[in-house]
């Protein structure tokens, strides 16, 4: 029977968490001498590399001192804490990453709060001691106090510490002795990780993740808790409605470095791979025929926003995408709810619209972002916040906001977060950096980091995560000014656009195709604006001096996915196609909305 250790990887967005994973399978020697190893070997799809940032969690594992180690590496984003929460399921422990210069941070105590209820015995890693003023003593008693805060037991506060550089590939004990490799932290794990306790009995696993191939359909990943699972064999899927139903296991894989490798059982502690199952999700167990005991399945929190998806039905539908009927997104959404645990789907208003709920605007926009890769065309209207009544009170999703900027700017960003409700419960200053901790209701978020940035020169490292529901606060004042939307279908020309911006800054470029109704601007003012940009100059053999001026064009304003469903009005949607994003309104036709806004 082989030595196993499972470790999760947790730590706040941008700390390491896949930098380290990448060092340790360099040094499990996964890859042979003259292979070389890539940057963020783990964030393998497209999206993770450019945001850099971690969305699904990955597992793989190494061989080191012949005990295999499991390593789950986990997002950072709170957006995305549907992914932590059930993975931590699957480990023993956890490698608590901090980075040695800014110490904890909200989602730092987001997944460590996860993993000191479920009882995971944490190792601390303080990354990043290569970096001028780094302060990693203090750091250690920052961890400390926030484990304490968390209400860790003796056994958790007695934690062990490792020191480096993931990037400079070294790991210590003593942060000013510098070694040339990792081993000490691998050697920590082995020593301070508990082994996976061998339970005996009847047979029970929790399916945490799922896999699919194209060959074999969807594939169950779990750990087993107790028992041994075998090849050929019946079993029992116990659902999260109480009902269950019989299934064949075809065949068994554990993870090995980076693939999977077929076995024949399994025994209780390992992570294994299941092919051949049927009618399952992640939350279900699977049981003994004859004695099933179901695991208690994974309690998911709630989603805090919903956006309305629908068909592209603009002048320009059809000409970029592969799917675009009301069938393919909804299927797209049906095969998304298989693995995205924090997503729900519900019909909307009409046949071809969808509500869809999500965590956030991330996550929401992520769905999209991958959607939009795979060929499919849609609109989606302005994020909304979910509102609950509790006891009577309507309420509404608050987060917790921590924010970090030059102490230049405090006053400015204490100034733009108390306008959108917010209210400052903390504020600590060090080395010239001051931060900022804020209760905001979610609804003051969107749309606030891009002004955010701007107040700040860019500065400002901005992170929330949710902290419950609370009593509703009341009207908040989010974009004041109007749009402006063009007239006419045609071609915008630079002559035109010349000539109109005085009226406000543009988000098209000369020569794109425009539509009427299309938002091709925003206004100075706070109505909405209709202008003609597809006028060009009317050319005659005559020459005036003075009016043959060249035209000098103001570069446009481009938007990311976020800031265009942050940017967006309740009355317009963005439109989202392979190759392009356009603001729209929801009604084309100017009469049209008139009509509606008399109707108000």
């Amino acid at each position: 029977m082989q030595d196993i250790r499972n470790i999760a990887i947790i730590a706040h967005v941008d700390h390491g968490k896949t930098t380290l994973v990448d060092k340790m399978l360099v040094a499990g020697a996964l890859f042979r001498e003259h292979e070389k190893a890539g940057e963020l070997i783990l964030d393998n799809n497209d999206l993770e590399r450019e945001r850099g940032i971690t969305i699904v969690s990955k597992n793989v594992s190494i061989d080191y001192k012949g005990t295999k180690i499991n390593i789950i590496d986990t997002p950072g984003h709170s957006d995305f804490g549907g992914e932590v929460e059930r993975v931590l399921n699957m480990a023993d422990g956890v490698l608590l990453l901090v980075d040695a210069f800014e110490g904890p941070m909200p989602q730092t105590r987001f997944v460590l709060q996860k993993a000191i209820e479920i009882g995971l015995k944490p190792i601390v890693v303080i990354n990043k001691v290569d970096k001028p003023n780094c302060r990693p003593d203090e750091v250690h008693e920052a961890v400390f106090d926030l484990m304490f805060s968390l209400d860790a037991t003796e056994e958790q506060l007695d934690f062990p510490v490792v020191y480096g550089s993931a990037k400079q590939n070294w790991m210590s004990t003593d942060w000013k002795n510098q070694t040339d490799n990792i081993f000490p932290l691998l050697d920590a794990i082995i020593e301070h990780i508990p082994a996976p306790k061998q339970l005996e009995g009847p047979l029970q696993m929790l399916i945490t993740s799922l896999d699919y191939s194209s060959y074999v359909g969807r594939i169950a990943i779990g750990r087993v808790h107790r028992g041994t699972i075998k090849e050929n064999t019946d079993i029992l899927i116990a659902h999260r409605d109480g009902t269950s139903h019989k299934c064949r296991i075809k065949e068994l894989n554990v993870f090995k470095g980076f693939g999977k490798q077929k076995v024949s059982e399994v025994s209780s502690g390992e992570i294994c791979a299941i092919i051949g199952l049927d009618r399952f999700d992640i939350g279900d167990s699977i049981c003994d025929v004859e004695n099933a005991e179901p695991l208690p399945p994974i309690a998911i929190d709630e989603p805090t926003m919903s956006m309305v998806f629908t068909i592209n039905n603009s002048p320009f539908f059809g000409k970029e995408g592969k799917f675009v009927t009301s069938r393919h997104i909804a299927d797209r959404l049906a095969k998304e709810l298989d693995k995205n645990l924090a997503l729900r789907v519900e019909r909307g208003a009409t046949d071809d619209s969808w509500t869809v709920f999500g965590r956030g605007v991330l996550h929401l926009s992520v769905l999209i972002e991958t959607m939009r890769r795979e060929g499919y065309e849609l609109q989606v209207g302005q994020p909304q916040v979910i509102i609950k009544e509790i006891d009577g009170v309507k309420c509404e999703p608050i987060e917790e906001m921590t924010v970090d900027c030059p102490d230049e700017y405090a006053g400015t960003v204490i100034e733009l977060t108390t306008k959108r409700k917010g209210t400052l419960v903390n504020m600590e200053s060090d080395s010239g950096r001051t931060r900022l901790e804020f209760s905001i209701p979610s609804r003051g978020i969107i749309g606030l980091r891009s002004n955010m940035l701007t107040a700040t020169a860019g500065e400002a490292i901005m992170t929330h995560r949710l902290k419950g529901f609370e009593p509703w606060v009341g009207e908040i004042e989010m974009r004041t000014n109007g749009s402006l939307i063009a007239s006419e279908t045609g071609t915008a020309y630079a002559y035109s656009i010349d000539k109109l911006q005085d009226r406000g800054r543009f988000f098209i470029s000369p020569m794109d195709q425009v539509y009427c109704g299309q938002v091709i601007g925003e206004s100075t003012r706070s109505g909405d604006i209709t202008v003609n940009v597809t006028k060009a100059k009317q050319l005659t053999n005559m020459r005036a001096s003075g009016s043959d001026d060249k035209a000098v064009i103001v570069p446009p304003v481009v938007f990311s996915l976020e800031e265009a469903l942050e940017y967006i009005k309740e009355d317009e949607y963005v439109e989202v196609t392979p190759k392009s994003m356009r603001l729209r309104k929801i009604l084309l036709n100017e009469i049209d909305r008139k009509r509606a806004a008399k109707q108000e």
